[in-house]
């Protein structure tokens, strides 16, 4: 699947800034640009308006002699050639003065307190008109005084505006699109410096990302990384220790294989053979059950499994599981027990959402551990149950808890901080000779891993006659009591109701 084109977020911000601004810009350009029109239009208007007044006031002032002293005046008013000014004045019956081919009637009459202005053609040009009447005595008709100027003459003057106004504004404009680029570049460059912090960055280092300078905008960004780089950071640290507690661990084992295995090859005879290669079998016996436990601690990292999770029966699979137990637990001559204490009749299924393989794990690590240490020696009998029990938290949560309870010697209380931790055994601390198996300590490991990807606890507590107990507690699935189990969370319910002790 191709990738899509990268965008540059420096220039997507130039483009939605600069091209509004240039818009904007371009507006006020029009808008100065009409209203210097609509100035224009104005004053030059009034101006012809104004001119054409004062014609007309000298007209009523020389009275009867207006034929003959307005008409000097008029060209001494309109004498100067730059107005490009045109005039004509008639008294009803012939022109006193001026062009006597200006129109004295045009197109959208506008008008005015003193005069009446509109457009006219004159000469093939357009031309702007401001007329004024005087009235006449005796029923005469009244006198037209007419000022006028072609229309180019207001487009050069509003060309001259519009001129005056954009220098400004496009200078404006430049300014703007500097001030844009130096901001966009000034916002952007704690980017810069987080991605420089981060290309810094190693596998063995992985330190926090410096928030100091960080604008409150990015800061949900770096916190983010921050929290991503302490969650690599903390996972690094425990696979570093991991491989080297498991390179540690593994080194004892394969060394006595090799050991056995010599000497199988040194014997001198065929008895002394088969008594290295049984020791060489136990061995590699620990080896594999090794490997297979440090196997399971990878499953039970968190996430790796939590997509595969089923509505599990944990009471059935409690009792599948310990029924698989029943063989070593008659050759170690031990009685197992199984129990359910909230349900005697075992008629009730007890659903949580899990992985059926890990939780089949937890149990029988539990098992395995609680077969190890309890002795089979004991005058009243070696014992270990599992029970199984529905009950609520004091936050009212429904949960299964499930209980390994053996009646051996129990676990110091100096040890008990350390029980759950990775590759710790306690029955070292007296003579590692004297192991039951030579294990590896990773099954509470394994067990408190798996209870933590599934929401739940595991905890250590001093069984009643003196033993070890370790209880599990599992949240219920919600309206579990409304929904069929996986098929792989054990037996079916006819299974259920049977018991088996020992």
């Amino acid at each position: 699947m191709p990738h899509a084109a990268a965008t540059s977020l420096r220039r997507s911000l130039l483009r939605r800034l600069a091209a509004p601004l240039s818009l904007l810009a371009l507006m006020s350009g029009l808008i100065a640009y009409w209203l210097a029109w609509q100035y224009t239009q104005h004053v030059i208007d009034r101006s012809l308006a104004d001119l054409a007044t004062a014609i007309s006031k000298q007209v009523q002032i020389a009275g009867p002699n207006a034929r003959i002293v307005v008409p000097p005046l008029a060209r001494a008013m309109f004498s100067d050639p730059p107005q490009h000014l045109i005039y004509r004045i008639n008294d009803g019956e012939r022109d006193l003065a001026g062009d006597p081919d200006l129109p004295l009637i045009g197109s959208s009459v506008r008008e005015t307190r003193y005069a009446s202005i509109f457009e006219t053609h004159h000469r093939d040009m357009l031309v702007r008109v401001a007329q004024v009447r005087v009235p006449q005595d005796g029923g005469k008709k009244p006198i037209v005084v007419e000022v006028a100027q072609p229309l180019r003459h207001r487009y050069r003057i509003a060309a001259e505006f519009l001129v005056a106004i954009m220098m400004p504004l496009l200078l404006l404009l430049l300014a703007g699109w500097g001030i844009v680029w130096r901001v966009v570049n000034q916002q952007l460059g704690p980017l810069t410096t987080l991605a420089d912090s981060l290309n810094r960055q190693t596998h063995m280092s992985l330190e926090p990302v410096d928030e100091t300078h960080v604008p409150l905008e990015i800061r949900p960004l770096t916190s983010a990384l921050n929290a991503l780089l302490d969650r690599l950071k903390t996972a690094l640290d425990a696979q570093r220790k991991f491989i080297a507690d498991a390179a540690h661990q593994l080194r004892t084992p394969l060394t006595a294989v090799k050991l056995h295995a010599e000497q199988a090859v040194k014997a001198r005879d065929l008895a002394q053979s088969l008594a290295s290669v049984r020791e060489l079998r136990v061995a590699a016996d620990r080896a594999v059950r090794l490997s297979n436990q440090l196997l399971s601690l990878a499953r039970a990292e968190p996430g790796a499994q939590a997509a595969r999770f089923v509505d599990v029966d944990i009471a059935a699979l409690a009792f599948e599981t310990g029924a698989e137990w029943v063989p070593r637990a008659l050759a170690a001559r031990v009685d197992l027990g199984f129990q359910r204490l909230d349900d005697p009749t075992n008629d009730s299924s007890l659903v949580v959402k899990g992985n059926p393989v890990l939780l089949r794990e937890v149990i029988a690590n539990l098992l395995d551990n609680a077969l190890k240490y309890v002795p089979s020696t004991r005058l009243d009998g070696a014992r270990v149950t599992v029970t199984v029990t529905r009950t609520v938290t004091a936050a009212h949560t429904p949960i299964a808890e499930i209980a390994v309870e053996d009646n051996g010697r129990g676990v110091p209380v100096a040890l008990q901080a350390d029980l759950f931790k990775r590759f710790f055994r306690g029955d070292r601390q007296d003579n590692a000779d004297d192991a039951a198996d030579g294990g590896a300590g990773l099954g509470l490991a394994i067990v408190r891993d798996i209870m933590d990807l599934h929401a739940g606890s595991v905890h250590y507590a001093d069984a009643p006659d003196g033993g070890a107990r370790f209880v599990v507690r599992i949240p219920l699935a919600p309206n579990h009591d409304d929904r069929e189990p996986s098929r792989e969370s054990g037996p079916v319910r006819e299974e259920r109701t049977s018991s088996y002790r020992l």
